[in-house]
């Protein structure tokens, strides 16, 4: 029995010197214990975190978290309802003065269309004088009485005046509008008779052109370029005010840039009925 037993001891030994000398079998697959274990999801199929603090529609896909900002739009040019025009060539002074009948004409369209001034022009039936149609408003923040149908173009100028004059600030403290008194002669009428010129700070931009004391004016003793060196204000005021129909009377021989009168066609100052929120005429 020992000898046997030391015969099986040693076979046993050889086995294994066996194995580990040459190639040995592999063992047999034992089965992984059964655990589920979740294998992180790759960013692509990652369930996106939705924040619950932030009440979502429902039936609306969670939000996917940050991104990439989307391109910002094209920035969309200023809407406006103000139409573009160019003052009336036959109702500029420099013009009408031209022909013996130019005058006349001019005053008779400004009769029909804004009223009549006693003693210019042919009244109709029903004439009514320009004061009736006279309303108080604000130009650049100061009160100024002017005829009703251009109070929209005032707007247009001011709204122009904000959007293009940023870089050249000036601040009016003065205006001046419908005038009861006619100031010229010869034959003419004031377009302020018919509430449908301004003028811009009279103290700062004179007329070097007109009477004493406004020819007077140091400034126009001055050598200057243009009539824009004669004035306070900027050039781009006149710009703004030619773009909607009104004429400067700085191209005048009168040299008068505090000067701007409406001369385009007030039927065409706006696309859409425009609200002036002017108040009743004074009667």
């Amino acid at each position: 029995m020992r000898a046997a037993g030391l015969v099986c001891l040693a076979s046993m030994a050889l086995l294994a010197c066996g194995a580990a000398g040459g190639t040995r079998t592999s063992p047999p697959a034992v089965a992984a214990p059964a655990v589920a274990i979740e294998a992180p999801l790759d960013a692509s199929t990652r369930e996106p975190e939705v924040d619950v603090s932030t009440p979502q529609a429902a039936g609306t896909a969670p939000d996917a978290g940050p991104s990439e900002p989307p391109p910002s739009p094209e920035p969309e040019a200023p809407s406006s309802a103000c139409n573009e025009q160019s003052p009336q060539e036959f109702l500029v002074r420099g013009n009408f003065l031209r022909t013996p009948d130019g005058n006349l004409r001019a005053i008779q369209y400004r009769t029909d269309q804004y009223g009549y001034y006693k003693g210019f022009g042919h009244p109709g039936p029903d004439a009514q004088p320009p004061t009736v149609f006279v309303v108080s408003t604000t130009f650049m923040g100061l009160p100024v009485r002017m005829h009703r149908k251009i109070v929209p173009a005032l707007a247009c100028v001011e709204q122009e005046i904000r959007r293009t004059c940023a870089d050249h600030p000036y601040t009016a403290h003065a205006l001046a509008g419908i005038r009861t008194r006619n100031t010229y002669r010869g034959g003419e009428v004031t377009n302020h008779a018919y509430g449908i010129a301004i003028d811009v700070d009279p103290d700062r931009n004179t007329c070097c052109g007109c009477v004493k004391p406004w020819n007077d004016a140091p400034i126009c003793k001055r050598p200057a370029k243009t009539e824009y060196d004669r004035m306070a204000m900027p050039e781009c005021w006149v710009h703004a005010f030619e773009r909607f129909g009104f004429y400067w009377l700085g191209h005048d021989a009168l040299r008068d840039t505090m000067h701007f009168e409406f001369l385009g066609d007030p039927d065409r100052i706006t696309r859409t009925p425009a609200t002036t929120g002017a108040r009743e005429p004074e009667r």
